[in-house]
């Protein structure tokens, strides 16, 4: 069997909707799924995948294996066939999930929640994974369109080859479309999508889409021909990175975009966008990093 999908798991109905759609990736992947609780002591110095439980803890182990019967209930209900192992570790979030992204497929979260019993938050652990983790991390929110197609957002960086063969993969294993979009902004270099973006300036719209379909051919390059069972359509707008993206993933299954080493999201996705997208994407969103920088 392959690398486990692994899923955080915080007791808050986001992080339960992670558990089943690890649930559901495993299933297709034919690999186990991995729930993995971050247990955190902040008056305590222990490193991660340090001993689980502390003996002062007592009457708190029960309110963790309850979070864990639970999600490992949702698990079974999703993909009853699938192997499901259980790990409580002690140490912050984000830092036991990128250790845990070392032998994984997929490490699967929550878009937000905060429980009792753990603290797994959309701003800095889908932040630290997309920079250091080792696999790809689909964020968990909106509502997946089953009918609908894999949706890759590539800018005018050099594209992420991880990110664009993950999203190849993806369509193939779903049996759907995927659909590729690069958006030019029509304003000034500086207009970032924000609510005090300036007037778009003059612009030669046919100019912009043809650049669009530049980028996109780039990209694309190579990965059809590997792929030949996928079908591509490429989209060039020319607009605002931000409402494309968020309008577009109403009717896909999955948002794919990429994430350089430390350096953290690509061009296409500047601090404000990747906010957006993570927060309000109407699909799930996968973040590959690529390992550079």
């Amino acid at each position: 069997m392959g690398q486990p999908v692994v899923v955080g798991v915080a007791g808050s109905p986001s992080s339960l909707d992670a558990v089943e759609t690890a649930a559901h990736e495993a299933g297709l992947r034919g690999v186990g799924v991995r729930l993995v609780h971050a247990f955190g002591w902040p008056s305590l110095h222990v490193p991660p995948a340090g001993p689980p439980w502390n003996p002062a803890a007592a009457g708190v182990r029960e309110l963790v294996d309850g979070t864990l019967a639970e999600a490992e209930r949702r698990a079974r209900h999703t993909a009853a066939r699938v192997e499901i192992a259980r790990d409580v570790i002690v140490g912050e979030p984000s830092a036991v999930l990128v250790i845990a992204s070392r032998t994984a497929s997929l490490v699967v979260i929550g878009s937000h929640g905060r429980s009792t019993v753990g603290d797994l938050l959309l701003g800095s652990t889908a932040g630290h994974l997309a920079a250091h983790g080792r696999c790809p991390v689909p964020v968990v929110r909106g509502r997946r369109a089953p009918g609908g197609p894999v949706l890759l957002a590539l800018d005018d960086a050099p594209a992420s080859v991880p990110a664009v063969r993950f999203a190849f993969a993806e369509a193939r294993l779903r049996g759907a479309a995927l659909t590729a979009v690069h958006v030019c902004r029509p304003g000034s270099a500086d207009a970032y999508d924000g609510p005090a973006d300036p007037p778009f300036v003059t612009y030669d719209r046919s100019h912009l889409r043809d650049h669009a379909e530049h980028v996109l051919d780039g990209a694309l390059a190579g990965h059809e021909q590997r792929y030949p069972d996928v079908a591509v359509h490429r989209r060039p707008v020319v607009g605002r990175v931000r409402h494309t993206l968020i309008e577009a993933s109403a009717d896909a299954q999955l948002l794919v975009v990429g994430a350089r080493g430390r350096g953290g999201f690509t061009g296409l996705l500047l601090e404000s966008v990747s906010q957006a997208v993570l927060h309000h994407a109407q699909c799930p969103v996968a973040v590959v990093r690529d390992g550079r920088g």
